[in-house]
């Protein structure tokens, strides 16, 4: 430090001193001169240090150092805040073994391979909504991890989409995904009137189709919910045409018996519309004809 000195007046008061840098109490000034009186001036020599350029830099750098961690608790802070709920995101540059880097408004997101719909291609400038799964703190600031495969983002995009889902007049009473082929959507209205799968359909489909769109193409059914797994699963399993329901509430297994016609319908492609009615309900179905179900009971009997 480069040190240098000025002269500086301090006037002489008789109260208790407020400013050091321009008053001095009168017994403090009688050290310094003896026929020092109250109201005059006394001059006194002050020494300063000015920084050179290596310290200078330094304090820049700490206090650039704070600002830059001040702003990344900020960013952390917004998003923690908004864990569980979708943003939109800009599909920036693919990084080996970590997936995408998409560009948030004041951060960077990471969507995981796993996160990742096979059937979905991504291209850099994309705008996607993606639902934030959690968010953690690393040395290069908050760490946003999104996804495109879990059922909630569904979820969101019915709260955002569907006036009656976003206000509690329709209910989502529960959600199975396959992402990227199809999901199945159960509702119900909490309001006396009120059509829930006429809501989340909208005037010539126009609602629905928005959320169809945005998951590029991927196709949702809805159905009504029910407290009654018979009726429930019956709804599930449209378009086939369910003949009767045993329900097992205890082991919580359902054997559903249909036509031999309407068996196909109810299995649907690969097992899929059964796989997702089994996971819409949270029971186990046995999907069986008529003949099935008698050689069953025969057997038991």
């Amino acid at each position: 430090h480069k040190e240098y000195r000025r002269q500086r007046q301090l006037c002489i008061r008789d109260r208790e001193v407020e400013d050091e840098l321009k008053e001095i109490s009168l017994s403090d000034s009688k050290l310094m001169k003896e026929d020092a009186s109250l109201g005059d001036h006394i001059e006194m020599e002050s020494v300063t240090h000015q920084a050179s350029r290596i310290a200078a830099q330094t304090a820049k750098q700490v206090v650039l150092q704070r600002l830059r961690e001040a702003e990344r608790e900020l960013v952390y802070e917004e998003y923690a805040n908004r864990v569980d709920d979708i943003v939109s995101s800009v599909v920036g540059q693919a990084e080996p073994g970590r997936g995408l880097i998409l560009e948030l408004d004041r951060a960077e997101a990471i969507l995981g391979i796993d996160e990742q719909v096979i059937t979905e291609r991504y291209r850099r400038g994309q705008r996607i909504k993606v639902y934030i799964l959690a968010v953690e703190r690393s040395f290069r600031g908050p760490e946003i991890l999104v996804s495109r495969t879990h059922k909630n983002l569904l979820k969101c995009l019915f709260e955002t989409e569907i006036p009656e889902v976003y206000n509690g007049i329709v209910e989502i009473r529960s959600i199975a995904r396959e992402a990227g082929s199809r999901s199945k959507v159960a509702v119900v209205a909490t309001q006396d009137g009120v059509d829930p799968v006429g809501s989340c359909i909208g005037m010539r489909g126009n609602r629905i189709q928005n959320i169809v769109n945005e998951l590029q193409g991927e196709k949702i059914d809805i159905v009504n919910w029910s407290e009654d797994p018979a009726i429930i699963v019956s709804n599930a399993l449209s378009p086939a045409e369910v003949q009767r329901v045993n329900v097992d509430t205890v082991s919580k297994k359902l054997d559903v018996i249909l036509t031999e016609e309407n068996l196909s319908k109810a299995i649907g492609r690969r097992g899929q519309n059964v796989r997702l009615a089994t996971k819409l309900l949270n029971y186990e179905i046995n999907i069986m004809t008529d003949q099935e179900d008698s050689e069953k009971r025969q057997t038991e009997f």
